[in-house]
C-alpha cells in the first residue's frame, strides 16, 4: 500500500508510474529480470499477477500538493478490511514509505488487525535510500515473504 498515486501515475494509469520512481527497477532486480522489462502497464500487470502481488493505496482520497506526502490533509482511507474479506489469499500488508505506514496505522490497523511490513519509499525524493542496492536489500524481505510463503505473524 502506498499513500496515493502521484499525478504521473494517475496520468499513465498505473501505480509507480513516474519514471524516476524506483519500484519497478527494484522488482526487476529482486526477481532477476532484465533492466527495463517492467516499463509498460501490461507487463507490470502480468508480473504482479504471476507473483501474487496486489497494489493499492491506504487512501481513497485526500488533499495533496502534487505528489508530496508531507502535504496530505483530509485523508479518507480505502476500505482495506473489506478488500481482505473479499480476497482471503491476501495474507500480508506492506506499506511503502513512512507516511503510508503512519496513515495505515492511524486509519486501518484497528479494522484489519494486520500489522504492516513497513518498507522504504521507492520515490526518487527518498534520498536516504540511494543507491538502488539499498532498496533492493530492504525489499528482499518482501521477496522472501512472497516466494517463501511466510505468514504475516512472523513479521
Amino acid at each position: 500500500l502506498g499513500t496515493m498515486p502521484s499525478p504521473r501515475s494517475r496520468e499513465v494509469g498505473f501505480y509507480y508510474g513516474h519514471p524516476q520512481n524506483r519500484f519497478w527497477r527494484v522488482m526487476e532486480r529482486m526477481y532477476g529480470l532484465e533492466d527495463q522489462s517492467l516499463v509498460d502497464n501490461d507487463g507490470r500487470r502480468a508480473f504482479l499477477l504471476a507473483n501474487g502481488i496486489a497494489l493499492w493505496d491506504v487512501l481513497a482520497e485526500c488533499d495533496i500538493e502534487g505528489a508530496a506526502d508531507s502535504t496530505i490533509a483530509e485523508a479518507v482511507p480505502n476500505d482495506v478490511a473489506a478488500l481482505l474479506a473479499r480476497h482471503p489469499r491476501i495474507t500480508a500488508i506492506v506499506t511503502t514509505g513512512k507516511k503510508a505506514e503512519a496513515l495505515y496505522k492511524a486509519h486501518l490497523l484497528a479494522q484489519t488487525g494486520v500489522k504492516p511490513l513497513a518498507l522504504p519509499s521507492t520515490s526518487a525524493a527518498n534520498r536516504g535510500w540511494w543507491p538502488d542496492d539499498k532498496l533492493v536489500d530492504a525489499y528482499h524481505m518482501l521477496y522472501e515473504m512472497i516466494e517463501g510463503g511466510a505468514d504475516n505473524e512472523s513479521l
